[in-house]
């Protein structure tokens, strides 16, 4: 299993990389290229199109690439050029979950782009997960524990990983697995649960309906996400299975009136209107054990982050 690899000298470096980013004008990309040039990197994003891009604040300060990276992935790694990170983010066809599609069209197509990569002679790939991997296990859960999909996006993503840990049998690459939990911040789709909130608040509404709120989720805030995949990639030594968590479950209630406290807004939940999603079990969260010891020696060695 993935998570059995530990991180091995986890330390700052500051040496300058050369980092391509697939999906770098989502929620999450936008984020970590803004973490990436903060930090003195140099990034290189992979867009559709770049009219997207055009009012991120970084627009005028990286590479663009415009190309469909599932179609022709040779047009990103030229000999000359290769990057140092491969950083993928992209996956098409979120938030629906069970659609096939991820399994029939998007996992062959992200296996031959990562294995293209990998040919090409990049040596070190970070590639988003999710927690769906786990399936409808509850309680806490830790990097080296089985995986048991039941959606089709989770199926996908844990057999492109599972594809991947093969091609390390012979291409040798540092692969880092970075399962992603509940994110929120600025950019977040307007269907997540705190941008509804945000929008019912915005518009003066009195009432705002949800879940019964009991459900225990693990969240962590995008600024957070963004800077820790930095680490990571200044970090290869940190690899495997990661839980990108924040490893404190709250419920979804408490979420909701912490946001409603922060905003000031006197606002009726309704509970229980809409129910759980039943490839959610009750009660679940990540255990950050390779984050926490990243973070721990990043504290130590780093005196940025001082």
């Amino acid at each position: 299993m993935g998570g059995s690899i530990r991180c091995r000298g986890a330390q700052a470096d500051r040496t300058q990389l050369n980092v391509l980013v697939t999906g770098a004008t989502g929620f999450v990309g936008r984020h970590v290229v803004a973490a990436l040039l903060s930090r003195g990197h140099s990034a290189v994003a992979v867009v559709r199109s770049r009219d997207r891009a055009r009012a991120l604040p970084w627009c005028d300060r990286v590479e663009f690439v415009e190309c469909d990276l599932h179609a022709e992935p040779q047009r990103l790694f030229e000999p000359s050029g290769l990057p140092s990170v491969l950083v993928h983010l992209a996956w098409p066809g979120l938030p629906n979950y069970k659609n096939f599609f991820h399994v029939a069209e998007n996992l062959p197509a992200d296996i031959r782009f990562l294995e293209a990569a990998v040919k090409a002679g990049v040596s070190q790939l970070l590639v988003a997960g999710t927690c769906l991997e786990y399936g409808l296990q509850s309680g806490p859960l830790d990097e080296d524990m089985e995986t048991r999909p039941t959606t089709s996006y989770g199926l996908a993503k844990d057999t492109l990983r599972k594809s991947l840990q093969t091609l390390q049998h012979s291409i040798p690459f540092t692969l880092q697995w970075l399962r992603l939990f509940y994110i929120y911040g600025e950019g977040q789709k307007a269907g997540s649960l705190l941008a509804q909130l945000d929008k019912m608040i915005d518009s003066g509404r009195t009432s705002f309906d949800m879940s019964r709120g009991d459900q225990l989720r693990d969240y962590m805030g995008i600024d957070e996400v963004a800077a820790t995949i930095v680490r990571l990639v200044e970090n290869p030594g940190c690899n495997g299975v990661i839980n990108c968590a924040s490893g404190r479950p709250i419920s979804v209630r408490e979420l909701v009136e912490n946001r409603c406290a922060e905003r000031g807004a006197k606002i009726t939940l309704n509970r229980g209107v809409f129910a759980i999603p039943d490839y959610e079990p009750l009660a679940f969260w990540g255990v950050p054990a390779k984050l926490s010891k990243l973070t721990a020696d990043f504290s130590r060695s780093d005196p940025v982050a001082r």
